[in-house]
């Protein structure tokens, strides 16, 4: 795969890029000093259902799946690492569960803030603190921003199902997550959210029973073993795999 800020390239297909703008993310933008006095510029670059083969893209319909990738140049919105908007999941049908992600960094590092509401109020925040070749699974119920705190591009692939759209407006709201992590890599929290919890931090999810090992690129489930991603689709029948996630205390 042959990226650059715009396009693509997967064999003889080029692919264009969604681009983020600063103007899109001022909603959620902890410096609002700084923000008032800057101009508009490309924040980050999204690459959408992606897929190497005929047969690979026949797998992923067959399967409900998308696979994306995400580039995130270094750099600060003012006081503020570069991030994205931040975004939940609908709950699936007849359920009281949320569809699921699971992301996987590629190059650079990346905190990925997770947090859960109910009726309102915040229950849970946590970061993961992800490098090369980690894997993070965003829980059901968790909506999530991801930071890039380091001077180095971040790029991140994704698989989730492919028939919803992601919800941006609780985001929007208030501002933003309910912490913002910003110079000096310290968090600080947003006074737009009523009672927050302490912030936890949370190992990622390098488990091999579902086929998510460490140095080891994921798309290759879709070739070996798709079942290992039935989480993303059906997260009920998962429970205890994603207490084990949100419990699995970083040191």
């Amino acid at each position: 795969m042959a990226i650059n800020k715009f396009t693509m390239r997967l064999g003889n297909r080029e692919i264009a890029s969604d681009v983020r703008r600063l103007y899109n993310l001022r909603d959620v933008i902890y410096d609002k000093d700084w923000l008032a006095r800057a101009d508009d510029f490309e924040v980050y670059y999204m690459y959408r259902d992606l897929y190497l083969s005929k047969r690979d893209r026949e797998i992923l319909l067959d399967n409900g799946l998308r696979y994306d990738i995400t580039v995130i140049p270094p750099g600060m919105l003012g006081k503020e690492f570069v991030k994205t908007l931040g975004h939940y999941h609908p709950l699936i049908q007849g359920t009281s569960l949320s569809y699921t992600e699971v992301y996987e960094v590629l190059e650079g590092e990346a905190h990925y803030i997770l947090q859960k509401e109910e009726n309102g109020r915040l229950l849970d925040v946590a970061v993961v603190k992800a490098g090369k070749g980690d894997k993070v699974i965003v829980p059901p119920n968790y909506g999530h921003v991801t930071v890039n705190p380091s001077n180095k591009v971040l790029k991140m692939a994704n698989f989730v199902a492919r028939h919803f759209s992601s919800i941006y407006e609780p985001y929007k709201k208030r501002g933003g997550a309910a912490y913002f992590e910003i110079e000096g890599h310290r968090f600080v929290k947003n006074t737009n959210y009523g009672e927050i919890p302490e912030l936890r931090f949370i190992k990622p999810a390098n488990y091999s029973e579902i086929g998510l090992k460490k140095n080891r690129e994921m798309y290759g489930l879709i070739r070996k073993n798709p079942s290992y991603l039935r989480f993303l689709i059906e997260p009920h029948e998962y429970e205890e795999l994603f207490l084990k996630i949100i419990n699995q205390e970083a040191r």
